[in-house]
């Protein structure tokens, strides 16, 4: 009896010391990713002044891009826009501005989320006076020149007004689907042509 009473007091000391040495071992290792930035939201390259142009197939300007400044992120690779400007341009439709405060373009350039103050201007023809849109949100899809929002939305083309809540808009067949709630004043074009009586 008296060998195991002298032996399991140091038995005991040796166990508390390994388990103090292990949770030691835990406590202290670094449980966080390494410093590569590759797991953090920072920016890797911060540009000022940009200005970005895209040439199609055929050789043809189809849109620019200008902005205050752009910041790209690695780690989800969103690149962050202040005060963005897309210019579409076509030889046979009139240009088509869509502008911002903020903006954050997604991976491979293909989708543009803007908002604050978005604007969408499509420049005025011979038969037809300037058109603007005004929301506060808005999704571009940049390849297919298509966008929309589920904000509300005014439109307005000359005297002509219309406003409604969603949209969607196609700039190659230069449609504005207005999804709900939808109101405003269409100028006729007869109206104009008629000359007051007095």
């Amino acid at each position: 009896m008296k060998r195991w009473s002298s032996a399991a007091l140091p038995i005991s000391i040796l166990l508390v010391l390994a388990a103090l040495t292990f949770w030691l071992r835990y406590a202290t290792e670094f449980t966080e990713k390494p410093g590569d930035g590759k797991h953090r939201h920072d920016p890797d390259y911060i540009v000022d002044g940009v200005s970005l142009r895209k040439i199609g197939q055929s050789g043809i300007l189809e849109h620019t891009l200008i902005a205050d400044q752009i910041r790209h992120y690695p780690d989800d690779d969103t690149t962050s826009m202040d005060q963005p400007k897309f210019v579409y341009l076509h030889p046979t439709r009139p240009p088509v501005t869509i502008s911002a405060v903020h903006g954050v373009m997604g991976p491979k350039g293909e989708r543009v989320d803007l908002s604050e103050q978005v604007e969408v201007r499509r420049a005025g023809s011979a038969k037809n006076p300037p058109l603007l849109v005004e929301t506060s949100e808005l999704t571009v899809l940049t390849g297919e020149e298509k966008a929309f929002t589920n904000s509300h939305v005014l439109i307005t083309q000359g005297a002509s007004w219309v406003q409604g809540v969603g949209m969607q808009v196609d700039n190659k067949l230069q449609t504005y689907l207005l999804e709900s709630q939808v109101r405003g004043e269409i100028e006729s074009r007869s109206a104009k042509k008629k000359k007051p009586q007095t």
